[in-house]
């Protein structure tokens, strides 16, 4: 266990993350279920209203911060620097904070369940409602101290992994030879790095309001509420795509994997990116056409809210091309992969019929808006995580997931999933309001109500089984799964690259992007030079402390305890400088250790290309 609490290995935390974001994905799927189930009949009393307010809030809250973006940062931390020919990040010390303090703001956020009540206004948490007057629990300051905490791990993290990128990639992989995982995870955390300063900056005035009084997102005393609502969704946009992103990188290894083909249109998928990245900035205003702001503002946005639709679909008719004429296998991890495809394309047409600032005021907060940003959500990084967990799984573990229960479980998580989303396309055209936590009779919102309710079982199932799969693969799966577990013969790079203590002891040659199969082609090594001692971080117990205290910080806040919050502010200042003046020479790991364990990439020859 003290392996585990204060390792920096770049492995061991992206595995710490991953378990994380499984049980914050049970967290928040147990809140989804009861949501169905207290809109699943007519006049239900499942739930009362306060209850159902803090019900849809930890859901919303749960799963994209304390689930997707973990589920980010576990692929990320564990495949990037293996894809690069990276040791590790570029400074591991602060990975390990960086989780831990997301951990500790999961934890903090979850006990507001037992200890003081959870938050109620939302998971956007808008001001007037999330104020003292309409929210007197101390609910919302839980919402705002947790997510500051973990944020500023995400913070932390979006610089590692820049840095990392740049500065560590083996020297002959230059920028436009990289895998498109690392692409990806590079113009996200520029994204996390541009976008969550924003967030740190609207908790912290939330915070002052709530606990001091300040009056900056009230509507008296020179207070402005929308100010709350911009500063929310100029974080907030950009992070819908601090989401995909990843999940597109992930999607563009599998689908060229499995097709047996080189990734169509390389520079191109690189170039949406980029543009993708940039154009996110600009559209946060489409999340409040009908709040007054305006006919030229709200057509500058419908504009370029349409126009990030182009870079996006460039991306779709890329995989559809790589497909094409490939000799395509349909492992579960493509399954997913292909799956995605029509139902992302469905939440995309309809982000574009909400994109209409006109039309929206039809849509606006009805349950055409929640079936729109699931359709989009669940497949753009739901099915991308598990489609990433289970190709890179064998490299992780060391054992594959059993096929046969993963197929069952995607047909029930994919059919699951379209049943639960579908009708809610047509409860919202008929005006349904979403948070609505119940609805009589007379508005025949119920039987499709229902629907949905049995879709999110089947859902459940779906997840079931993929936790069902994980027991039985570690107690039946072979552990003898050779280089290629996936029989894959692919190009790319991250299948072939191998799981160990001391990755990389010689320098890779990247001349290419398919530089394992050019190497195996042309007979080089792909190592190159003679092996030497490498240099590893020893392992910290302050990136554990400094969390706890945080922890503690934040407690403190919640319930405006001055004199522990003082005392852990100090604390925490004391951590920061006694890391400044530690040493910490790390160790060597020596040749014959190094030799002992040293497995260079292996590829099969494609005779069938």
């Amino acid at each position: 266990m003290g392996e585990w609490l204060t390792t920096v290995d770049h492995k061991r935390i992206g595995i710490m993350y991953l378990i994380a974001a499984l049980l914050m994905l049970f967290r928040g799927g147990v809140d989804a279920l009861m949501m169905r189930a207290q809109t699943a009949v007519p006049d239900n009393t499942l739930l009362d209203a306060q209850h159902y307010n803090e019900v849809f809030t930890t859901h919303g809250v749960v799963m994209i911060i304390f689930m997707a973006m973990p589920f980010i940062y576990a692929l990320m931390n564990f495949v990037v620097p293996l894809q690069i020919g990276a040791r590790d990040v570029a400074f591991p010390r602060l990975n390990a904070l960086s989780f831990w303090l997301f951990f500790m703001g999961a934890m903090l956020f979850n006990i507001s369940f037992v200890i003081g009540g959870s938050p109620d206004a939302g998971w956007t948490s808008y001001f007037p409602l999330a104020g003292n007057d309409f929210s007197q629990s101390v609910g919302t300051n839980y919402y705002m101290l947790s997510i500051q905490i973990a944020g500023i791990g995400t913070l932390i993290s979006g610089i590692n992994f820049i840095v990392t990128i740049f500065k560590m990639r083996v020297p002959s992989m230059k920028l436009m030879k990289m895998p498109m995982f690392t692409w990806t995870a590079l113009i996200t955390n520029a994204i996390v790095v541009f976008a969550f300063p924003v967030l740190t900056i609207a908790l912290l005035l939330g915070t002052m309001d709530r606990l001091f009084g300040t009056h900056i997102f009230t509507m008296t005393n020179g207070g402005m509420d929308m100010l709350w609502a911009n500063l929310f969704w100029v974080w907030g946009h950009p992070e819908v795509y601090i989401l995909i992103l990843p999940a597109f990188g992930i999607y563009s290894e599998i689908i060229s994997t499995f097709s047996r083909r080189n990734l169509y249109g390389y520079k191109s998928m690189v170039a949406s990116i980029v543009v993708i990245s940039f154009m996110s900035f600009l559209v946060w205003m489409h999340h409040f056409f009908t709040m007054g702001q305006g006919p030229l503002s709200n057509s500058i946005f419908s504009i370029t809210t349409m126009a990030i639709a182009i870079p996006t679909g460039i991306k779709i008719f890329n995989w559809l091309l790589t497909m094409r004429k490939g000799k395509i296998k349909f492992t579960v991890p493509m399954l997913y992969s292909v799956g995605f495809i029509p139902i992302f394309t469905i939440g995309g047409v309809t982000g574009v019929m909400l994109g209409m600032a006109s039309a929206d005021y039809q849509y606006h907060n009805t349950m055409f808006l929640v079936a729109h940003f699931h359709y989009t959500i669940i497949p753009g990084v739901v099915f991308a995580m598990l489609a990433g967990l289970t190709y890179w799984w064998p490299k992780m573990f060391g054992f594959m997931l059993n096929e046969r229960i993963g197929k069952w479980a995607f047909w029930f998580v994919a059919i699951g999933f379209n049943v639960t989303f579908f009708p809610m396309f047509f409860t919202g055209l008929d005006g349904q309001a979403r948070r609505m936590y119940t609805y009589s009779e007379a508005t025949g919102f119920g039987p499709l109500n229902m629907l949905s309710f049995a879709g999110a079982i089947g859902l459940a199932i779906g997840f079931a089984l993929i936790v069902y799969n994980v027991y039985y693969s570690v107690r039946h799966s072979s552990r003898d799964i050779g280089s290629d577990p996936w029989d894959a013969r692919t190009l790319e790079w991250a299948t072939q690259t191998p799981v160990q203590s001391y990755n990389f002891a010689r320098t890779p040659q990247v001349d290419s992007i398919e530089a394992l199969w050019d190497h195996k082609r042309n007979g080089k090594p792909i190592f190159q030079g003679e092996i030497e001692k490498i240099h590893m971080p020893n392992n910290s117990g302050m990136p554990f402390i400094m969390s706890c205290i945080f922890f503690v910080w934040g407690f403190s806040f919640v319930f405006s305890m001055w004199i522990p919050a003082i005392i852990t502010t100090i604390a925490i200042f004391a951590c920061m400088a006694h890391r400044s003046f530690e040493k910490d020479d790390g160790h060597y790991i020596s040749v014959e250790d190094i030799k002992a364990t040293e497995k260079d990439w292996e590829v099969l020859t494609d005779e069938n290309r």
